[in-house]
């Protein structure tokens, strides 16, 4: 396996790329690319200039994950988006590489911060479903994992949450933040 950056003129890569975001976003957000047109288009917008988009192959060429990400903040924070892997590969650790390998993309640029919204449009956590106001905060502190949400990963991977965005997706349909700080060496 290798992570390599997504060559913009590989239709096969960027193809099954579009089919990830498709298959993977199905069940935790059916609106983010519903659609394989969508999911193009979300590929395409990687290969923007200052971009990253990074995937990880298997020796015959089958793409297992992607991750990307674009420059914020005079080029100081970069926003991590999108990450997927194949549901047929979660849990084998590739997540995790492809973030590692992230870090070390942004590090490259000089970038010291990484962050990432994560969509609770499913019911997933504790902020899902209520309404956030007048003290998002207040709810923020309680926060928990109810079924599976992403937000346990990126935890486990350094991330920090570090703010909510209530009713971002509709009604009790929450963004959470999260962020981790990208040391100067590796």
């Amino acid at each position: 396996m290798a992570i390599i950056d997504l060559p913009p003129d590989d239709t096969g890569l960027i193809t099954q790329a579009a089919v990830l975001l498709v298959e993977g976003f199905r069940d935790c957000a059916p609106a983010a690319w519903p659609d394989m047109d969508s999911a193009l288009e979300e590929v395409h917008e990687s290969f923007e200039a200052d971009r990253i988009s990074r995937v990880m192959v298997n020796d015959a060429g089958q793409v297992l994950g992607w991750i990307g990400a674009q420059p914020h903040y005079g080029g100081h924070s970069w926003e991590l988006h999108p990450l997927v892997v194949s549901p047929a590969h979660q849990r084998q650790g590739i997540g995790r590489q492809l973030v590692a390998d992230l870090e070390e993309q942004v590090r490259q640029r000089d970038g010291i911060t990484l962050y990432l919204g994560s969509d609770d449009e499913m019911g997933l956590t504790s902020l899902s479903n209520v309404d956030l106001y007048p003290n998002p905060l207040e709810h923020l502190a309680k926060l928990q994992n109810l079924k599976g949400h992403p937000f346990g990963f990126y935890q486990k991977v350094g991330f920090a949450v570090v703010g909510v965005i209530p009713d971002a997706n509709g009604w009790g349909k929450p963004d959470i933040f999260l962020a981790k700080r990208i040391p100067n060496t590796p």
